[in-house]
Formats: C-alpha cells, structure tokens, sequence
C-alpha cells in the first residue's frame, strides 16, 4: 500500500472515530433529558441505538486491525491505531452508561421522580464537554490540553457526592423512596464514569504523541459509592 493510501486510511479511521464520539457525545445528554421529561420513547431510541454504537466500534476495530496485520505501521503510526482501538473501546463504554440511565427511566416508570433533576444534567454536559475537548485533542494532537482535560472531572465528582447526599436525605426522611433513589444515584454513578472514560482517552493521547503513558487521574477516593445506599 503506497503511503499516500495508508495515510488516508489512517485519516479515515480517526473521521470515524469522531463520528462515535459525536453520536455518544449525543446519547450521554440526551440519557439524561429524556430521564428529567419522562420521556420513555426516547429512552427506548437511546436503547435501541447503542446497537449502531456498538457495531461502528467493531467495525472501526476491524479496519485497524486489518492495518496493523497488512501494512505493519511502526513508531508514531502504530500509536495512533492503538489510540483509535482504545478510544473507541471507551466511547462504546459511555454509550453503555447512557444506554443505562436510559433504562433507568424506564425502570422508575410513571412515579414522579423524588426530587428535581437538576445537578445529573449538569454533570451529563459536563462530560460531554470534557469528551468533545478529548476528541479534539486526539485529532491535534494536543498534549497540554489532553493533561488539562482530567482537572474539570473534579466537577462532576463534587456533583456526584451532592448527588449522593441529597438522596440519602429523601431517604432518610421516607425510607419508601429508597428504590427510585438508588435508580437515581446509579444514573449519577453512569455520569462520574463516563468522566473517568474520558481520562482514559486523554492518556491515551498522551501516549500516542510523547510515547509515554502518563497518570493522569491522581484523585484518591473522592467519589461515594452508589453501594452506599
């Protein structure tokens, strides 16, 4: 394969990449505000589309793969397939996660929901955010922005535990509410690994631009456990 075909397929792979992420980018918010209007037909799209989710990785998979056995990329080149394997590992992961709150909606069902849901669609933006800017990075190449990414987790982490208390509030003022809010803290639990899936993809970053793989989540149990409740 001459190098101007291997260079565009390589170009390809990361354009579907991106293709990935902007449709889980969509699933993780949309997760979440079809949860806040009760929307049930649109939690049963979300359901149904984690099926295209899942085959567009396997089919990204399946191009690199077949690139790496038929053209044997070195150094730089291989780095960047490996990213591609493990960046659409973790986008097939968050979509799982919005695949999740969407059920959750639709296990609460009917029942009005213990409190306003206004902190989950906060910390689903928040992450979407961070996934679109690690995106970005990945197709720049940006080193400095992949290691900024990994500080703004602390928000959706500090949202997370507000998550956690509140509920546990309801709880303890009517223990009846305990099923919907462990619903609940699950759809905030989905949301603080989404954030961590993103770390994921920033490392790899790194790794695909400097070679090294680098550390970038340093926090140390700042996050409650949906077991907890």
């Amino acid at each position: 394969m001459p190098r101007e075909t291997f260079d565009r397929e390589l170009k390809r792979l990361q354009d579907e990449t991106l293709v990935l992420g902007s449709i889980v980018e969509n699933a993780l918010t949309q997760s979440v505000a079809a949860l806040k209007k009760r929307d049930f037909a649109a939690s049963r799209r979300l359901i149904e589309q984690d099926c295209q989710i899942n085959e567009r990785r396997f089919a990204i998979e399946s191009d690199a793969l077949i690139l790496i056995a038929t053209q044997q990329p070195i150094a730089s080149d291989l780095r960047t397939i490996a990213a591609v394997l493990e960046i659409t590992t973790e986008l097939e992961r968050i979509g799982d996660y919005a695949k999740g709150i969407a059920k959750i909606n639709l296990l609460i069902g009917d029942r009005p929901l213990v409190k306003p849901l206004i902190d989950l669609p906060v910390m689903a933006e928040k992450a979407r955010a961070m996934l679109h800017q690690a995106l970005d990075a990945f197709v720049r190449r940006d080193v400095d922005l992949a290691r900024a990414i990994p500080a703004e987790d602390d928000v959706i982490d500090g949202l997370y535990n507000q998550v956690y208390r509140e509920l546990l509030t309801h709880i303890m003022q009517d223990h009846t509410l305990i099923e919907q809010a462990n619903y609940l803290l699950w759809a905030a639990h989905n949301l603080e690994r989404a954030g961590d899936r993103v770390i994921n993809i920033c490392e790899r970053v790194v790794f695909t631009v400097t070679g090294e793989m680098e550390e970038l989540d340093v926090k140390e149990g700042t996050c409650i456990t949906p077991e907890a409740i």
